[in-house]
This record gives C-alpha cells, sequence and structure tokens, in this order.
C-alpha cells in the first residue's frame, strides 16, 4: 500500500508539472462570495487552434483535484481518455453549506441551491467563455459533495454528460429521489450519459446501506444512453486506497467511446455486423469522439485492422473500396485507404486504377519507415505483372 502511494504522490507531481495550472479568485454574485478556482489546462493547449476539450468540475479540490488529474495524464499517455480541462473549486471551508440538505425533506438548503445556480449559471458559462471546452461535461465529488451531485439529476435539460459520486453520504430518501427525477426522459436526449458509483469498506453500516440501495436501484434501471457503473472495493485496505482507484475506473468508464476498440467491445458491438455495417459503426466511433471530446484522432489503426477481417473475408470484400474512403475521409494522411481501395481494384482485376492507390499509398510514409517496404511489395507485384 505504502508503494502505491508513493506512486500516487508522484504522478500528481509530474502531472502538475506537464500542466499550467491557474489559480482564480471567482467573484460570485449567486453566492456573494468569492471563491477559489484551480484551472487545470492540458500539456499542449493552444487557445487559438482548432481543438476543443472536454470539461470536468472537481468539488473537492483539496481531496481530488491533484489525484483526478494525474490520473488523466496518465490515460491520455495510454490513449485510454482524451485531454481534458479540469476546474476544481475549494470547498473545503464552505461544504456544509455548499452540499447540505434537510433532514427533514431531502431536499437541499438555500445555501446549497444557490451553490447549484453558482455552478449552473456562472461557472460553466464562465469556462465556456474563457477556455476551448468541447460539449462533453463531468462532474466528480466524494462524500457530501458526491451526494449533492445526484440532485443535477432533475435538471430539464441535462447540463452534465457524467456524474462521478465517490462514496456518497445519501439522505435516507435518496432512491425516492432518483426516482422523481424520472430519468427514462434521458433517453429522449441524442447523448449519452454515465452514472459512476463507489462504497468504501470502511463506512459505518448505515452509509454502506443507503450506498447498497441506491446501487440495486440503479441497477434495475434500464436506459440505452444511460451508463451505470458501481464498485464496491470490499477487498480495499484503506479508505485512501478506494478512493484512489474509484478515480480511475470512473475515467476509464466514463470516456469508453474514446478508447481504441478492445476485445470486449468487438465481441459484443462487432463480430457479427455485416461489412457496411462494421464500417458504419467505425464511422460513426470516431465521429462521436470528434463531437464529444472535441478530439479529431484521425482513425486508429489499430481500430482499423481490428474490422479488416469482416470487409475482407464477408461477401467477396465487395466493401474494401467503401472501406478505404472511410478512412481516407477520417484520415486522410493515412496510407492505408488508398491500400484497401487498392486491394478492391486488384480483387477485380483492374491492375492499372489499383497500381495507382498503390503508388498513392506509399507515397504517403516517411522514407524512414520500416512499414514502407512492405506497402512497396504491392507496387513490385502489380509492376511485374
Amino acid at each position: 500500500m505504502k508503494k502505491k502511494l508513493i506512486l500516487l504522490f508522484f504522478l500528481s507531481h509530474i502531472s502538475l508539472f506537464s500542466q499550467k495550472v491557474i489559480t482564480k479568485k471567482f467573484k460570485s454574485d449567486e453566492l456573494k462570495s468569492t471563491r477559489d478556482l484551480k484551472i487545470f489546462l492540458p500539456k499542449g493547449y493552444v487557445k487559438d487552434s482548432t481543438t476543443n476539450y472536454p470539461l470536468t468540475i472537481i468539488l473537492d479540490d483539496e481531496k481530488l483535484a491533484n489525484l483526478y488529474v494525474a490520473n488523466a495524464t496518465l490515460f491520455v499517455r495510454a490513449d485510454i481518455t482524451p485531454k481534458q480541462i479540469v476546474v476544481s473549486i475549494n470547498t473545503t471551508k464552505t461544504a456544509n453549506l455548499d452540499f447540505g440538505f434537510h433532514r427533514d425533506n431531502d431536499q437541499l438548503t438555500k445555501s446549497s441551491q444557490n451553490f447549484q445556480y453558482f455552478i449552473k449559471d456562472e461557472l460553466i458559462p464562465y469556462m465556456d467563455a474563457n477556455y476551448k471546452t468541447s460539449p462533453f461535461l463531468t462532474i466528480v465529488g466524494e462524500g457530501l459533495s458526491a451526494n449533492f451531485i445526484t440532485y443535477f439529476l432533475k435538471e430539464r435539460t441535462p447540463i452534465f454528460n457524467a456524474y462521478v459520486c465517490i462514496n456518497p453520504l445519501l439522505p435516507i430518501g435518496i432512491n425516492q429521489n432518483i426516482n422523481a427525477y424520472a430519468l427514462k426522459r434521458y433517453e429522449k436526449e441524442d447523448n449519452e450519459f454515465y452514472f459512476y458509483l463507489s462504497n468504501n469498506p470502511f463506512n459505518n453500516n448505515t452509509k454502506k446501506e443507503k450506498i447498497v440501495g441506491l446501487a440495486s436501484f440503479l441497477n434495475n434501471l434500464s436506459i440505452k444512453n444511460f451508463h451505470i457503473k458501481i464498485d464496491d472495493f470490499k477487498n480495499a485496505p484503506s479508505y485512501v486506497s478506494a478512493l484512489s482507484e474509484a478515480i480511475p475506473r470512473s475515467q476509464t468508464k466514463i470516456f469508453e467511446k474514446y478508447a481504441g476498440i478492445s476485445k470486449k467491445e468487438f465481441e459484443k458491438n462487432i463480430k457479427d455486423l455485416l461489412p457496411l455495417d462494421a464500417i458504419e459503426y467505425l464511422e460513426k466511433k470516431y465521429i462521436d469522439i470528434e463531437f464529444l471530446f472535441g478530439t479529431n484522432l484521425g482513425i486508429r489503426t489499430q481500430d482499423i485492422y481490428a474490422i479488416e477481417d469482416i470487409i475482407i473475408d464477408k461477401e467477396n470484400g465487395d466493401y474494401l473500396k467503401i472501406f478505404g474512403k472511410m478512412i481516407l475521409n477520417l484520415y486522410p494522411k493515412s496510407p492505408l485507404g488508398n491500400y484497401y481501395i487498392g486491394k478492391y481494384y486488384e480483387s477485380g482485376k483492374l491492375y492499372n486504377r489499383a497500381l495507382k492507390e498503390y503508388k498513392i499509398a506509399y507515397s504517403k510514409f516517411e522514407p524512414s519507415d520500416p512499414n514502407a517496404e512492405l506497402f512497396y511489395e504491392n507496387i513490385l507485384r502489380l509492376t511485374n505483372r
């Protein structure tokens, strides 16, 4: 456990070293006070570029911000999640005012409602106006602030795409509250939503029971675009370890659409598709990535190869040309688009047209690229023919 904590400490410092961190005193009309913000901009952030970034709001600056940013940086390097803009709010001295609720009816207190308005009507508009944010919004809290997050679920028009509730301190009537929000209405939204909930084995029995009860309630929901992930951490060696593990697990779930095609995704969603459907699946995946996360990845080579066998082996390879054009549309610099179009023409014995596409594919390689020689073999094969 000691080694894990040292690693997390090291990662947080590496992360902060590579991030641009802006501190700001934000004067709020809703709160009639000034709040301390930390704004973490990802490495490579350029204000005048065309790239936008998902926005994540952290409600527990002292406890969660550095841990969240450190993990986000690590996942970006592993190409698991997109780069994010993270803004954390220092609520150390104001937690009971910001996140309080009435014990008799489980509703937010007046000061907590004001804090909600501050986030909705002041903080988010400020971040959108001054930073390059994408439409994908996440909010993260732990304990009392995690419960506060659940009250955003009742907004008529959803504000957040992802709700991360780590070890929440819940009211007795939490299930009745969630039920009253009629979450089925989320199905009418042309968007994806995520709800992450975690428990902690070091909670007292009352707190555990409320979280388990909410988990059971959520598991019975069946909303196609409202994705739920629940972690119990029964075997966590300490309170801190359960907290530190919840952060990466929540990010993995929230940004699952961003990550490359995994074996699980292929087996569940792709392997039985017809070629045209597989092409449309891949195209939609990367269009969604660009829209939601503001990241134009082009297209990952590994994802092209993931559906290659479907395109080649089913229906006599008739969709190779469409496959190649899709790749060129999403990633014009890739040689693979021209390669698959060339392969289509070669299979139809249109050798001159195939040779032209193979030459274009080869021209897109750097001379030092070891794969260039493999592509040149296609040109030699047809030239010799």
